[in-house]
Protein backbone atom coordinates (compact mmCIF):
# COMPACT_ATOMS: atom_id res chain seq x y z
CA UNK A 1 0.00 0.00 0.00
CA UNK A 2 1.07 3.71 -0.27
CA UNK A 3 1.47 5.73 2.61
CA UNK A 4 0.66 9.76 1.80
CA UNK A 5 1.89 12.63 3.99
CA UNK A 6 1.42 15.68 2.15
CA UNK A 7 -2.16 16.60 1.30
CA UNK A 8 -2.49 18.63 4.37
CA UNK A 9 0.76 19.63 5.97
CA UNK A 10 4.60 19.38 5.09
CA UNK A 11 5.61 16.62 7.70
CA UNK A 12 9.11 16.52 6.29
CA UNK A 13 9.83 20.39 7.30
CA UNK A 14 8.45 20.76 10.79
CA UNK A 15 7.35 17.48 12.10
CA UNK A 16 9.99 15.29 10.89
CA UNK A 17 11.31 14.37 14.35
CA UNK A 18 7.60 13.23 15.02
CA UNK A 19 7.50 11.07 11.66
CA UNK A 20 11.25 9.67 12.91
CA UNK A 21 9.51 8.21 15.64
CA UNK A 22 6.29 7.10 14.33
CA UNK A 23 8.57 4.80 12.37
CA UNK A 24 10.28 3.45 15.36
CA UNK A 25 7.33 2.30 16.85
CA UNK A 26 5.44 1.44 13.85
CA UNK A 27 2.51 3.17 13.59
CA UNK A 28 0.88 6.20 13.40
CA UNK A 29 -2.62 7.68 13.83
CA UNK A 30 -4.74 10.27 11.63
CA UNK A 31 -8.42 11.80 13.37
CA UNK A 32 -10.87 12.28 10.42
CA UNK A 33 -10.74 15.71 9.70
CA UNK A 34 -14.85 15.82 9.76
CA UNK A 35 -15.49 13.01 12.40
CA UNK A 36 -12.19 13.57 14.71
CA UNK A 37 -13.90 10.93 17.14
CA UNK A 38 -12.51 8.63 14.05
CA UNK A 39 -9.35 7.27 14.38
CA UNK A 40 -7.46 5.12 11.59
CA UNK A 41 -4.37 3.74 12.76
CA UNK A 42 -1.48 2.31 10.29
CA UNK A 43 1.24 0.01 10.58
CA UNK A 44 4.18 1.89 9.52
CA UNK A 45 6.55 -1.72 8.62
CA UNK A 46 7.74 -1.96 4.93
CA UNK A 47 6.40 -5.15 4.79
CA UNK A 48 2.98 -3.54 4.12
CA UNK A 49 3.92 -0.04 2.69
CA UNK A 50 5.19 -0.28 -0.04
CA UNK A 51 5.98 3.38 -0.68
CA UNK A 52 5.37 6.28 1.66
CA UNK A 53 5.03 10.18 -0.41
CA UNK A 54 6.52 13.23 1.17
CA UNK A 55 5.34 16.22 -0.69
CA UNK A 56 7.46 19.24 1.03
CA UNK A 57 8.74 22.60 0.56
CA UNK A 58 11.78 21.87 2.51
CA UNK A 59 13.17 18.39 2.86
CA UNK A 60 16.59 19.11 5.03
CA UNK A 61 14.92 18.14 8.52
CA UNK A 62 14.12 15.24 7.42
CA UNK A 63 17.77 14.23 6.26
CA UNK A 64 18.83 12.91 10.03
CA UNK A 65 16.62 10.43 9.52
CA UNK A 66 17.25 8.48 6.13
CA UNK A 67 18.22 5.74 7.18
CA UNK A 68 14.82 5.20 8.90
CA UNK A 69 13.67 5.08 5.57
CA UNK A 70 16.13 3.09 3.30
CA UNK A 71 13.85 0.58 3.67
CA UNK A 72 10.54 2.16 2.31
CA UNK A 73 9.88 2.47 -1.38
CA UNK A 74 9.78 6.82 -1.70
CA UNK A 75 8.49 8.94 -4.06
CA UNK A 76 9.80 12.84 -3.07
CA UNK A 77 7.60 16.25 -4.25
CA UNK A 78 9.13 18.93 -3.35
CA UNK A 79 8.05 22.70 -4.52
CA UNK A 80 10.59 25.56 -5.62
CA UNK A 81 9.02 28.51 -6.70
CA UNK A 82 10.18 31.81 -6.91
CA UNK A 83 8.15 33.78 -4.70
CA UNK A 84 9.62 36.08 -2.08
CA UNK A 85 8.57 36.64 1.56
CA UNK A 86 5.31 38.03 0.73
CA UNK A 87 3.66 35.17 -0.83
CA UNK A 88 5.68 32.48 1.03
CA UNK A 89 6.60 33.73 4.64
CA UNK A 90 8.32 31.15 6.18
CA UNK A 91 9.88 29.32 3.47
CA UNK A 92 13.51 28.56 3.45
CA UNK A 93 16.40 30.22 0.90
CA UNK A 94 15.90 28.97 -2.73
CA UNK A 95 19.17 28.68 -3.45
CA UNK A 96 19.57 26.65 -0.25
CA UNK A 97 16.52 24.39 -1.23
CA UNK A 98 17.92 23.93 -4.98
CA UNK A 99 21.21 22.21 -3.53
CA UNK A 100 18.73 20.87 -0.46
CA UNK A 101 16.95 18.82 -3.69
CA UNK A 102 20.09 18.04 -5.49
CA UNK A 103 21.58 16.30 -1.89
CA UNK A 104 17.86 14.49 -2.27
CA UNK A 105 18.34 13.06 -5.66
CA UNK A 106 21.37 11.75 -4.79
CA UNK A 107 20.00 9.47 -2.03
CA UNK A 108 16.58 8.79 -3.90
CA UNK A 109 17.83 8.93 -7.47
CA UNK A 110 16.16 11.22 -10.01
CA UNK A 111 13.05 9.03 -10.94
CA UNK A 112 11.98 9.36 -7.29
CA UNK A 113 11.90 12.78 -7.28
CA UNK A 114 9.95 15.25 -8.22
CA UNK A 115 9.87 19.19 -8.89
CA UNK A 116 6.89 21.08 -8.04
CA UNK A 117 6.81 24.66 -9.49
CA UNK A 118 3.20 25.75 -8.49
CA UNK A 119 1.20 27.31 -8.04
CA UNK A 120 1.47 29.75 -10.59
CA UNK A 121 0.27 33.14 -10.05
CA UNK A 122 0.49 36.54 -11.86
CA UNK A 123 0.25 40.14 -10.72
CA UNK A 124 2.72 43.11 -11.44
CA UNK A 125 5.78 41.81 -9.45
CA UNK A 126 5.23 38.06 -10.77
CA UNK A 127 4.55 38.43 -14.20
CA UNK A 128 5.43 36.18 -17.68
CA UNK A 129 8.67 37.37 -17.97
CA UNK A 130 10.00 36.86 -14.21
CA UNK A 131 8.13 33.71 -14.28
CA UNK A 132 10.61 32.28 -17.40
CA UNK A 133 13.37 33.77 -16.29
CA UNK A 134 13.26 32.02 -12.57
CA UNK A 135 11.86 28.82 -14.02
CA UNK A 136 14.70 28.62 -16.15
CA UNK A 137 17.32 29.48 -13.44
CA UNK A 138 15.81 26.62 -11.42
CA UNK A 139 15.94 24.13 -14.14
CA UNK A 140 19.69 25.08 -14.92
CA UNK A 141 20.12 24.22 -11.43
CA UNK A 142 18.33 21.04 -10.96
CA UNK A 143 19.68 19.37 -14.26
CA UNK A 144 20.03 15.73 -13.55
CA UNK A 145 18.41 15.82 -10.30
CA UNK A 146 15.09 14.64 -11.70
CA UNK A 147 13.41 14.50 -14.83
CA UNK A 148 9.95 15.51 -14.22
CA UNK A 149 8.56 18.90 -13.34
CA UNK A 150 4.89 19.33 -12.07
CA UNK A 151 3.56 23.35 -12.66
CA UNK A 152 -0.44 24.11 -12.02
CA UNK A 153 -1.98 27.86 -11.89
CA UNK A 154 -4.03 29.21 -8.53
CA UNK A 155 -6.82 27.77 -8.22
CA UNK A 156 -9.60 30.21 -6.02
CA UNK A 157 -10.56 27.69 -3.05
CA UNK A 158 -12.42 29.53 -0.30
CA UNK A 159 -9.19 29.56 2.24
CA UNK A 160 -7.53 30.86 -0.56
CA UNK A 161 -9.46 33.81 -1.04
CA UNK A 162 -9.76 34.01 3.03
CA UNK A 163 -5.63 34.59 2.70
CA UNK A 164 -5.15 36.01 -0.24
CA UNK A 165 -8.08 37.97 -0.98
CA UNK A 166 -5.66 39.96 -4.28
CA UNK A 167 -5.27 36.87 -6.26
CA UNK A 168 -6.51 36.53 -9.33
CA UNK A 169 -7.37 33.50 -11.77
CA UNK A 170 -4.77 33.13 -14.61
CA UNK A 171 -6.56 33.58 -17.91
CA UNK A 172 -5.91 30.70 -20.87
CA UNK A 173 -3.74 32.78 -22.87
CA UNK A 174 -1.44 33.34 -20.24
CA UNK A 175 -1.71 29.67 -19.23
CA UNK A 176 -0.61 28.95 -22.64
CA UNK A 177 2.08 31.57 -23.33
CA UNK A 178 3.28 30.18 -20.00
CA UNK A 179 2.77 26.87 -20.25
CA UNK A 180 4.59 26.57 -23.74
CA UNK A 181 7.56 28.40 -22.65
CA UNK A 182 8.18 26.09 -19.38
CA UNK A 183 7.95 22.89 -21.28
CA UNK A 184 10.50 23.84 -24.11
CA UNK A 185 12.92 25.22 -20.90
CA UNK A 186 11.77 22.01 -19.14
CA UNK A 187 12.99 19.96 -22.10
CA UNK A 188 16.40 21.26 -22.75
CA UNK A 189 17.09 20.39 -19.04
CA UNK A 190 15.99 17.01 -19.07
CA UNK A 191 12.67 17.16 -18.00
CA UNK A 192 8.90 16.47 -18.75
CA UNK A 193 6.07 18.89 -17.60
CA UNK A 194 3.09 17.81 -15.98
CA UNK A 195 0.69 19.98 -15.17
CA UNK A 196 -1.50 19.19 -12.10
CA UNK A 197 -5.75 19.32 -12.41
CA UNK A 198 -5.29 21.62 -15.46
CA UNK A 199 -6.92 19.52 -18.01
CA UNK A 200 -5.02 18.73 -21.24
CA UNK A 201 -4.68 21.81 -22.62
CA UNK A 202 -1.22 22.10 -23.02
CA UNK A 203 -1.06 18.38 -24.37
CA UNK A 204 -0.52 19.59 -27.66
CA UNK A 205 2.82 21.96 -26.93
CA UNK A 206 4.59 18.38 -24.63
CA UNK A 207 2.93 18.16 -21.66
CA UNK A 208 2.20 15.35 -20.42
CA UNK A 209 -1.55 15.42 -18.77
CA UNK A 210 -1.86 11.99 -17.42
CA UNK A 211 -2.01 13.32 -13.70
CA UNK A 212 1.47 14.03 -11.53
CA UNK A 213 0.49 11.13 -8.84
CA UNK A 214 -0.51 8.07 -10.92
CA UNK A 215 0.32 4.54 -9.78
CA UNK A 216 2.58 4.67 -13.04
CA UNK A 217 4.94 7.00 -11.09
CA UNK A 218 5.05 5.01 -7.74
CA UNK A 219 5.81 2.13 -9.38
CA UNK A 220 8.55 3.71 -11.39
CA UNK A 221 9.86 5.40 -7.79
CA UNK A 222 10.32 2.19 -6.48
CA UNK A 223 10.87 -0.42 -9.34
CA UNK A 224 8.21 -2.61 -8.82
CA UNK A 225 4.76 -2.91 -10.35
CA UNK A 226 1.58 -2.44 -7.78
CA UNK A 227 -1.90 -4.38 -8.10
CA UNK A 228 -3.33 -1.26 -6.21
CA UNK A 229 -7.35 -1.25 -5.89
CA UNK A 230 -9.03 1.60 -7.13
CA UNK A 231 -10.04 4.42 -5.49
CA UNK A 232 -12.22 7.47 -6.41
CA UNK A 233 -10.13 10.77 -7.21
CA UNK A 234 -10.10 13.77 -4.72
CA UNK A 235 -11.39 16.12 -7.20
CA UNK A 236 -13.34 15.53 -10.75
CA UNK A 237 -10.11 17.09 -12.94
CA UNK A 238 -7.60 15.12 -10.71
CA UNK A 239 -6.55 11.70 -12.03
CA UNK A 240 -4.19 11.18 -9.11
CA UNK A 241 -3.37 8.47 -7.12
CA UNK A 242 -3.61 9.74 -3.52
CA UNK A 243 -5.27 8.19 -0.21
CA UNK A 244 -4.30 7.39 2.91
CA UNK A 245 -2.47 10.68 4.21
CA UNK A 246 -0.95 10.85 7.81
CA UNK A 247 -1.09 14.72 7.99
CA UNK A 248 -3.65 16.97 9.34
CA UNK A 249 -5.18 20.74 8.54
CA UNK A 250 -4.23 23.68 9.85
CA UNK A 251 -0.78 22.31 10.63
CA UNK A 252 1.89 24.36 7.86
CA UNK A 253 3.78 27.16 9.40
CA UNK A 254 4.88 27.85 5.77
CA UNK A 255 2.36 30.21 5.86
CA UNK A 256 1.80 30.32 1.87
CA UNK A 257 -0.59 32.91 1.43
CA UNK A 258 -1.89 30.79 -1.76
CA UNK A 259 -2.75 27.36 0.40
CA UNK A 260 -5.01 25.76 0.47
CA UNK A 261 -4.76 23.55 3.58
CA UNK A 262 -4.81 26.53 6.33
CA UNK A 263 -7.73 28.25 7.51
CA UNK A 264 -6.07 31.47 8.61
CA UNK A 265 -2.24 31.57 10.43
CA UNK A 266 -3.80 31.67 14.13
CA UNK A 267 -5.20 28.06 14.15
CA UNK A 268 -2.04 26.75 12.73
CA UNK A 269 -0.10 28.81 15.52
CA UNK A 270 -2.63 27.13 18.21
CA UNK A 271 -2.62 23.46 17.14
CA UNK A 272 1.33 23.60 16.63
CA UNK A 273 1.43 24.13 20.28
CA UNK A 274 -0.31 21.23 20.15
CA UNK A 275 2.49 19.38 18.73
CA UNK A 276 3.95 16.55 20.90
CA UNK A 277 6.72 14.68 18.70
CA UNK A 278 5.92 11.52 21.29
CA UNK A 279 2.43 11.24 20.02
CA UNK A 280 0.75 8.77 17.54
CA UNK A 281 -0.87 11.68 16.35
CA UNK A 282 0.64 14.91 14.53
CA UNK A 283 -1.37 16.62 16.79
CA UNK A 284 -2.93 15.98 20.23
CA UNK A 285 -3.12 12.49 21.57
CA UNK A 286 -5.50 10.25 22.21
CA UNK A 287 -9.13 11.42 23.77
CA UNK A 288 -12.00 10.25 25.41
CA UNK A 289 -14.35 8.74 22.87
CA UNK A 290 -12.08 7.88 20.00
CA UNK A 291 -13.20 5.08 17.91
CA UNK A 292 -9.65 3.55 16.75
CA UNK A 293 -9.98 1.43 13.64
CA UNK A 294 -6.82 -0.29 12.82
CA UNK A 295 -6.63 -0.57 8.87
CA UNK A 296 -6.31 -3.38 6.99
CA UNK A 297 -3.01 -3.39 4.78
CA UNK A 298 -1.21 -5.34 2.64
CA UNK A 299 1.50 -5.11 0.12
CA UNK A 300 0.38 -4.40 -3.83
CA UNK A 301 4.00 -5.50 -5.23
CA UNK A 302 2.86 -7.53 -8.12
CA UNK A 303 4.44 -11.20 -8.43
CA UNK A 304 6.01 -9.78 -11.60
CA UNK A 305 8.11 -7.19 -10.00
CA UNK A 306 10.31 -6.27 -13.06
CA UNK A 307 11.49 -2.83 -12.96
CA UNK A 308 10.02 0.38 -14.38
CA UNK A 309 12.59 3.00 -14.65
CA UNK A 310 12.73 3.55 -18.51
CA UNK A 311 14.41 6.59 -20.32
CA UNK A 312 11.70 8.96 -21.70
Amino acid sequence: MIINTGQRTDIPAFYSEWFANRLKEGFVCVRNPYNPSQVSRYRLDPAVVDCLCFCTKNPAPMFPYMDLLADYGQLWFVTITSYGKDIEPAVPDKHRLLEDFCRLSEWTGPEALVWRYDPILLNEKYDIDYHLRAFEQMASALDGATDTVVISFIDLYSKVVHNFPEARPVSREDRLTLGKEIIRIAGSHGMTVKPCAEGDELAPYGADCRGCTLISDYERAIGKRLNAPKIKGARAECACYLSCDIGAYDTCRHLCRYCYANTEPSRVLANSRRHDPNSPFLIGDYMDGDKIHDVPQESWVSDQMSLLIQAR
